[in-house]
This record gives structure tokens, C-alpha cells and sequence, in this order.
């Protein structure tokens, strides 16, 4: 944080406040080294940070949103850092999420067929030869 006099810092708990995170969220996130250059260290050994948290901040929040772990973001992060724009690797870990909800969304679709013809042959009084052998007749076979 070159240039940036310590008095224009904040303090854990104000960028805490004003982001609506818990102070142990932003502790968790510095320590993974996500914070890495918007945060220093006062002599005292307080984290002060940089105003510019904020837009770092909401880059994680937005990713998190779109499904991106942790790791990767702390990936993106290390490629900004070093001045090269990473929206190629985010591209990338976007399209491997989308493939893995539509393969979700097809897992789902296969249980909701299976669960509509389940209750559509639904008895509520099952055959006695039938509860006598299963705990639920209606979704096992005797």
C-alpha cells in the first residue's frame, strides 16, 4: 500500500461494519491471503486497510455468489496481483460451473420423474403381504 498514509486506513471492525462481514470472516480471508495488498500492519500489530478493500471485497462476494470456491478466487486474486487481467481463467471456472449445475439439473430432473411416478402409484393402505416383508412398500419392493 504504497503512498497511502495510515491515518486514510481502517480499522478491522469499520471495514467489518461497512461491508456487512464479521470481523472473523475478514481475519479468515486475510490469513488465506486475499486481503494480501490492501492490508498492513499498524506498529502495534493492529490490520489496517486500505480503502480500496472494498472493490476487492466485492470481487470475492460477487464470485463466491457464482459458485467460485475460495481457492479460486484466491487464484484470480494472485494473477491481478501481478498485473495480468484473469478474466480468461475466470471464464474458464464459470463454464466448468455451468457443466456441473446442468449435470445437477439433470440429476434433479431423473429424482423428480422418479418421485412423481413413486406418489402417482402412491397406496396409502398397501397390501399386508407387502408391509409384512418392507418398512414402506411404496418405495421398496417386496
Amino acid at each position: 500500500m504504497n503512498g497511502v498514509a495510515t491515518s486514510q486506513c481502517l480499522k478491522i471492525g469499520e471495514v467489518a461494519k461497512q461491508f456487512g462481514l464479521s470481523v472473523k470472516t475478514l481475519r479468515y480471508y486475510d490469513e488465506r491471503g486475499l486481503l494480501t495488498p490492501t492490508v498492513q500492519r499498524s506498529p502495534s500489530g493492529y490490520r489496517l486497510f486500505h480503502p480500496t478493500v472494498f472493490g476487492r471485497l466485492g470481487f470475492i462476494k460477487r464470485a463466491q455468489a457464482l459458485g467460485l470456491s475460495l481457492e479460486e478466487i484466491q487464484e484470480v486474486l494472485s494473477i491481478h496481483d501481478q498485473g495480468q487481467l484473469p478474466c480468461g481463467m475466470i471464464k474458464q471456472y464459470l463454464l466448468e460451473k455451468l457443466t456441473e449445475i446442468e449435470k445437477q439439473i439433470e440429476s434433479l430432473d431423473i429424482l423428480k420423474s422418479e418421485l412423481t411416478g413413486i406418489l402417482s402409484g402412491w397406496q396409502e393402505q398397501p397390501l399386508i403381504e407387502k408391509t409384512e416383508q418392507t418398512i414402506c412398500p411404496n418405495i421398496q419392493s417386496p
